[in-house]
């Protein structure tokens, strides 16, 4: 499963906010709930996020094994 709990700890310790994401970034609200959720995201917004809060890849996300994972 992909946790997205290293990205509130990034946007806290940053100057940004949700509210910027979506004003200045135009970051949609949808994204913004997907994050929330620990819901998939393209690599193009995972790679936006990343440019937009000046860290890197495992800033934002985190692959953590679930028995919930789809079967391979």
């Amino acid at each position: 499963m992909i946790d997205y709990s290293p990205f509130w700890s990034t946007l806290n310790n940053s100057p940004e906010s949700t509210y910027s994401l979506i004003q200045k970034y135009q970051i949609s609200s949808a994204t913004i709930d997907r994050l929330r959720n620990n819901k998939p995201l393209t690599t193009t917004t995972v790679n936006d996020l990343c440019r937009i809060l000046c860290c890197r890849v495992e800033d934002i996300m985190r692959y953590i094994p679930s028995e919930e994972d789809q079967r391979l």
